[in-house]
C-alpha cells in the first residue's frame, strides 16, 4: 500500500466525516492505493463509529496526547508513506498532490507551509500567526539549520520507515517539533509545499493551549540544542568575564575590584555552562536522542579523567600561587590592615581559578561515569551492587 492518511482524533464528531470524505475523494481521483486511519485518543462523542461507518480504519490509542495518538497511528499505518493532518477540517485532505509528489521524489519528510499557501481570515489566532509560529520557526531554523518556514504545520507527509527510525516519543503538541528536529539531526531529506489553512469547523475550543504548548515547543527546541542553550551563551559569558578580569587586574580600564568580583562570577557561571553543554551532548548521544558526530567523538576522546586531573591540578597550583602572593602582601604590612583595592586584585582571580580547578576535577569524574557501558550498569544493578 502506498499511502496512509492519518488523522488523530479526540471528540471530532462535528468535522471528522467531511475530513474522511475529502481524503476518499483524493485517493479516488488520483488513483492512489491507500487507507484512511483514525487514531482515536479516547473520543466520547461517537467519532470512532462515524469513521467506521465511512469505511475508515480506527485504532484506539490509550495514552493521551496529540503526540501519543500520532505515534500509535504511525506504528499501525500500512502505507509506505503517511500524510497526517488534524481532523477539524482546517486542512484540505482532497489536495494532497503536492505532498505526495515530494514524497515520491525521495524526500523523507514533506512539510506544509501555511504562510506560503494562505491562511484564511480567522483560521489562526493573531498571537500564533505573528508571534508564536514565526518566532519558534525562526529558532528552529537557527538552532538546527533546517530550511523550513513553518515548523508547526499540522499537515505533513513522511516515509513511515524513516519516522520509525527516529524513536519519536513526546506525547504532547511538541511532537510537531520533535519530528522536524530529529529529521534534521539525522540529515533526512526535507521538503516543503504550500498548503492552505481554513477556520476549523468545531464549535468547541481547540485542544491547543497557547502558552502551555508554546513553552513545550520552546523547551524542546532548547533541550535538543546544547550548542544554543549552553555552549554559545556560556562561551560568551566566560570570554567576557576573562577579558574583564584581566583588564581590571592590570589597570587597563578604570573599573575596580567590585566589577572584578562580578567578572569572576561570570567566569564561573560561563564555565559551568560549557561543562553542561558537554554533559548534555554526551548524555544525548548515549541515550540516542542526539546523533554522534566526528567532531563530538574527537573532543570527547580528550575529556578523560586523567586529563581533567592534570588540568585541574595545574589550575589549583596557579590559584594557590596567587593566594600565596596575596598572603605575602599581607605579611609585608605585618598582618595588619590591608588596602582591599590592592589585595583583592589578587584574591578574586585566585578564588576564581581555585573554583574552576575543582569543577574540572569533578567534571572529569562525571565524564568517566558517562563512559560506563549501559549493559554493565544493568548487570551490576541486577547483582545488587
Amino acid at each position: 500500500m502506498e499511502l496512509t492518511i492519518l488523522m488523530p482524533c479526540l471528540n471530532e464528531a462535528e468535522t471528522l466525516a467531511i475530513c474522511i470524505e475529502k481524503a476518499q475523494m483524493f485517493l479516488a481521483r488520483e488513483g492512489v492505493e491507500g487507507e484512511i486511519l483514525i487514531a482515536d485518543n479516547g473520543s466520547m462523542d461517537g467519532s470512532p463509529e462515524i469513521a467506521l461507518g465511512m469505511g475508515a480504519r480506527v485504532i484506539p490509542v490509550d495514552a493521551r496526547g496529540y503526540g501519543s495518538a500520532l505515534i500509535g497511528g504511525i506504528a499501525a499505518a500500512r502505507g509506505r508513506y503517511v500524510v497526517m493532518g488534524d481532523a477539524d477540517d482546517s486542512y484540505d485532505f482532497s489536495a494532497l498532490e503536492g505532498i505526495l509528489a515530494k514524497l515520491r521524489e525521495g524526500n523523507d519528510l514533506v512539510m506544509g507551509n501555511r504562510f506560503k499557501g494562505g491562511i484564511a481570515e480567522g483560521a489562526m489566532p493573531f498571537l500564533h500567526r505573528y508571534l508564536g509560529n514565526p518566532v519558534l520557526s525562526f529558532l528552529g531554523r537557527l538552532f538546527y539549520r533546517i530550511p523550513i518556514g513553518d515548523f508547526h504545520c499540522g499537515l505533513r507527509g513522511f516515509r513511515r520507515d524513516s519516522m520509525l527510525k527516529l524513536g519519536l516519543s513526546t506525547p504532547g503538541m511538541e511532537f510537531a517539533s520533535e519530528m522536524v528536529v530529529k529529521s534534521g539531526l539525522r540529515k533526512f531529506r526535507i521538503a516543503e509545499v504550500p498548503v492552505t489553512l481554513s477556520p476549523d469547523g468545531r464549535s468547541r475550543p481547540p485542544h491547543l493551549r497557547t502558552w502551555r504548548d508554546g513553552w513545550r515547543h520552546l523547551k524542546f527546541l532548547l533541550l535538543y540544542s546544547p550548542r544554543w542553550l549552553f555552549l554559545l551563551p556560556g562561551g560568551l559569558l566566560f570570554f567576557v568575564g576573562c577579558m574583564a578580569m584581566f583588564a581590571i587586574a592590570f589597570h587597563w580600564i578604570s573599573l575596580d575590584i567590585h566589577t572584578m568580583a562580578y567578572a569572576g562570577a561570570a567566569i564561573v557561571l560561563g564555565f559551568q555552562m560549557l561543562l553542561l553543554a558537554a554533559f548534555t551532548k554526551l548524555m544525548g548521544v548515549r541515550a540516542g536522542w542526539l546523533p554522534a558526530t566526528p567532531r563530538q567523538q574527537r573532543w570527547s576522546s580528550h575529556l578523560t579523567l586523567e586529563c581533567c586531573l592534570v588540568l585541574g591540578g595545574a589550575m589549583f597550583l596557579a590559584g594557590l600561587a596567587l593566594s600565596m602572593h596575596a598572603l605575602q602582601l599581607w605579611a609585608s604590612v605585618d598582618y595588619g590592615a590591608l588596602d582591599p583595592r590592592a589585595t583583592m586584585r589578587w584574591v578574586v582571580p585566585s578564588v576564581t581559578i581555585l573554583a574552576l580547578s575543582g569543577e574540572i576535577v569533578m567534571a572529569g569524574f562525571f565524564f568517566e561515569a558517562l563512559r560506563i557501558p549501559v549493559g554493565a550498569a544493568v548487570v551490576r544493578e541486577s547483582e545488587g551492587v
